[in-house]
């Protein structure tokens, strides 16, 4: 057989998952008229023509990787809506924070439980509550030794403490050490300037609870009082209040007073407790960013911008979310218990309207004046009767969708998870089933086709001779 003839049948007899070209392959990695086969290039040709059926699996993939991002920033949309209304649903949250207003702040002021009633409160600060503390004579560093003294601390409940200088205990830092080592609820520092190093002894309790002494045997040495330990005195609504402490909790159901001064006994400060509109239009301004951001994300779906619609177009979870949404913008709430009417029936008492591509809009101004003037009816729009209103119905159908065990996104994602994961395996098959052993046979009968062309030239030489000679023989 001829070299010719050899290198077709090896040729032939080659196979593929898919047909191979085989004048193009020899033509790409010939050219026209070069002799020789450029193996690698043909190899990689009669491969790639074989992947062709990976090229499908790949266009799935990224399809399903796509429709996996759109629908995850959807969820998240969604999960941020849904918080949303939980905290306008809460009986602790925005719609339940209540302000305090003082008439003097910078006599006390006040914050309240989420909770807390609606109401005024009067408050006379006698005095302030004071923290006990001892100082010691000044020395000139807290290094210097200091003279051989003993003197004793007691604290309030009588546990004393007696520290002897000079035996060990030797300078100012030795002094500080020992006393905060004693254990009787004080603590000890170190205090210099100008006029030197002195030691300061501070209770660790404030009011008359943590009252200490510090006494010394000696007098180059000793301890004198800077402030005796008090309670704090006032009266609130006329009852007279003792607190070891100027945070005074307990005095007033919800409310705890901040005293900071005690300028006198007859200056009366009243503090009113209101709901805190502030919060309020905050959460619910909130909402409607978190709506808008979850209705922008499903409008981008369903928009042709010249290469059609988006990937999740046709998703049943995100057309019944679209539908929700629509739906929950018309919601109506049904009157307090014990009322006929509401100044709040619907979104658009808020000041809150719809746009033509279903985005909301607030109007500050209608929202803060029905806060203020109506701020039981918004909570009654928002909570319902027993948390059944705008904000319990919309979170119980957002819910649906955000679940983490059985949302219908959740569901949605674990397909598309189970379907990409199946078409990866699809095509590591493919690639150790069919290529790679093709990949090896291609690459054995092109280096053996390699081998023969490169003979290709002798092979014509000698018929070329033979031809001749036969002519010149009369053959």
């Amino acid at each position: 057989m001829s070299s010719s003839s050899a290198l077709n049948s090896l040729l032939g007899s080659s196979s593929s998952a898919n047909a191979i070209d085989i004048s193009t392959i020899l033509e790409a990695a010939m050219g026209a008229s070069t002799p020789g086969l450029d193996v690698t290039a043909a190899v990689n040709s009669a491969v790639t023509a074989a992947e062709s059926p990976e090229n499908i699996w790949n266009a799935e993939i990224t399809t399903l990787q796509s429709q996996t991002s759109d629908l995850t920033s959807i969820q998240t949309a969604t999960t941020n809506l849904d918080n949303d209304m939980q905290s306008l649903n809460s009986l602790t949250g925005p719609l339940a924070a209540s302000s305090v207003a003082s008439s003097n702040s910078g006599v006390v002021t006040a914050t309240a439980a989420s909770g807390t009633a609606a109401g005024n409160t009067t408050v006379v600060v006698n005095n302030l509550a004071s923290t006990a503390s001892f100082t010691s004579t000044t020395i000139a560093t807290a290094a210097t030794a200091v003279p051989a003294e003993s003197f004793t601390i007691t604290n309030s409940s009588g546990t004393t403490a007696t520290i002897t200088t000079g035996t060990g205990v030797n300078t100012l830092t030795d002094l500080e050490a020992a006393v905060n080592a004693a254990g009787l609820g004080v603590t000890a520092s170190i205090i210099t300037d100008a006029s030197g190093a002195r030691l300061a002894i501070t209770s660790n309790t404030s009011g008359s609870a943590g009252n200490f002494t510090a006494t010394s045997t000696g007098t180059s040495f000793a301890f004198a009082t800077v402030v005796t330990g008090k309670n704090a005195s006032l009266t609130v609504n006329g009852i007279n209040i003792s607190s070891a402490t100027n945070t005074v909790t307990g005095a007033v159901p919800g409310l705890t007073l901040n005293l900071l001064s005690a300028p006198s006994s007859t200056t009366s400060v009243s503090l009113t407790v209101a709901p805190d509109t502030s919060a309020a239009s905050t959460a619910i301004n909130q909402f409607v960013t978190d709506y808008n951001t979850a209705i922008t994300d499903l409008n981008s779906e369903f928009s042709d911008t010249g290469t059609g619609q988006g990937s999740l177009a046709q998703d049943q979870a995100v057309l019944n979310l679209q539908a929700t949404l629509e739906q929950a913008v018309a919601y109506t709430a049904t009157p307090a218990t014990g009322s006929t009417t509401t100044t709040v029936p619907n979104l658009t008492s808020l000041g809150i309207s719809v746009g033509t591509d279903g985005t909301l809009t607030v109007d500050s101004t209608t929202l803060d004046n029905v806060l203020q003037n109506n701020f039981s009816d918004v909570q009654n729009f928002f909570q319902g009767a027993a948390q059944n209103g705008f904000a319990g119905v919309l979170d119980q159908q957002l819910t649906s969708f955000t679940s983490a065990s059985d949302g219908a996104f959740t569901v949605d994602l674990q397909s598309i998870a189970t379907e990409t994961t199946g078409l990866q395996a699809n095509i590591t098959n493919f690639q150790a089933n069919i290529i790679a052993p093709l990949q090896t046979k291609l690459q054995s009968d092109f280096s053996q086709a390699e081998i023969l062309l490169q003979q290709l030239p002798n092979e014509m030489k000698q018929i070329d001779t033979e031809l001749g000679e036969n002519s010149n023989s009369g053959n």
